[in-house]
């Protein structure tokens, strides 16, 4: 049984590469969350070679070495922002400070990809909106829960194809386990995790924009609270929102973090997806009492149930998209508006919240 807690999610899936060898070449900084691995892992499985690694705290770097042997430590941030070759930054600092890196990889003419959330405050998205803009360089955003899950790529599959009809409505969960002795001090600390509705419910409100094809929604209600937690008064182990999206189509979703022990993964994430001719759900990570494995897809429509057991069978080509976008400075992995509306939404659905006491 897996008993992590999801800090560490790193996938690995079949090498699939979009360029040649040394084409792309990319840096990893700032490594104060484990979803770093799985952005690196993703990028060098699609062809990027990764060259350089920097974080203040050598014990970090140490630790990524031995994962990707022949990566180079850099002695400073500047020593990767100056190298010519290094055409992305990959970034999983405190929320609080992911923009602040942002900025400065723009400035220095380099895409970023980012861990969500990527921003805490309204002020950081406007910021990174604006230099978006002025340098023409790529604010990327690795929610995982979409990019990074074959089940959750096969339902975008489908819906494009027609198979549930229009997307009216998503309802996600995100629950993951607390695990609070593995966590480091800023994941208690408001001010730098910006809150779970803005961090963890970034995933949510992201995929629900994609599924349904929404450019822009509306947070009815949203809802956060400390039902467990009480040792750690700044953390909210429970939050949920209602949106409407553009086109019509509504969402609602919960994340927390209350998932007991018994579980064999760090978090029972499910999305199910209703159309006007079917409907999907993902169990994403685990199939309870079922199956250990999670990429299990169910689909319901005109023409009958079946059942999909996804694992090594999609990939992810979100990654090999972004490569090729960095390149051709093309937005087929995914377009800034939606990176940037997506964060958008959670940071308004955080700043509504009614706290349940």
């Amino acid at each position: 049984m897996q008993k992590h807690d999801g800090m560490n999610y790193a996938p690995q899936g079949k090498p699939k590469p979009v360029v040649e060898p040394g084409e792309f070449t990319f840096a990893a900084m700032s490594l104060d969350h484990g979803h770093i691995f799985g952005m690196c892992n993703g990028l060098i499985e699609a062809g990027a070679q990764l060259k350089w690694v920097y974080d203040a705290d050598p014990a970090k770097v140490e630790d990524f070495i031995k994962r990707y042997p022949g990566v180079k430590a850099a002695s400073s941030e500047e020593e990767i922002f100056n190298d010519a070759s290094v055409k992305l930054i990959a970034g999983a600092a405190v929320p609080s400070e992911r923009c602040a890196l942002g900025l400065k990889a723009m400035s220095h003419g380099k895409d970023y990809f980012t861990d969500k959330t990527p921003f805490t405050t309204l002020e950081q998205l406007e910021s990174a909106r604006r230099m978006a803009k002025e340098t023409g360089r790529k604010y990327m955003v690795y929610y995982s829960e979409r990019l990074h899950v074959e089940s959750a790529v096969f339902a975008g599959q489908l819906i494009d194809e027609g198979a549930i009809g229009r997307v009216v409505q998503v309802i996600g969960t995100g629950p993951h386990r607390l695990n609070a002795p593995s966590r480091p001090g800023w994941f208690f600390e408001k001010e730098k995790y910006g809150g779970i509705l803005c961090d963890i419910g970034s995933h949510q409100i992201e995929q629900f924009l994609f599924y349904s094809k929404a450019k822009d929604a509306k947070v009815m209600h949203s809802k956060v609270a400390n039902y467990n937690s009480k040792e750690y008064p700044e953390l909210e182990d429970f939050g949920d929102a209602t949106l409407i999206a553009d086109n019509g189509a509504t969402n609602y979703f919960r994340v927390d973090w209350l998932t007991p022990n018994g579980l064999g993964t760090w978090g029972d994430g499910r999305t199910i997806i209703l159309g006007t001719d079917g409907y999907i759900e993902l169990r994403k990570y685990i199939d309870i009492a079922r199956d250990k494995d999670g990429d299990q897809l169910y689909l319901v429509n005109h023409e009958g149930e079946k059942h999909y057991s996804l694992r090594g069978q999609v990939g992810y080509p979100f990654f090999g998209q972004l490569i090729l976008d960095c390149l051709n400075r093309t937005e087929n992995a995914m377009t800034q508006e939606h990176a940037f509306k997506a964060a958008e939404l959670c940071l308004m659905a955080q700043q509504i919240a009614v706290r349940v006491e």
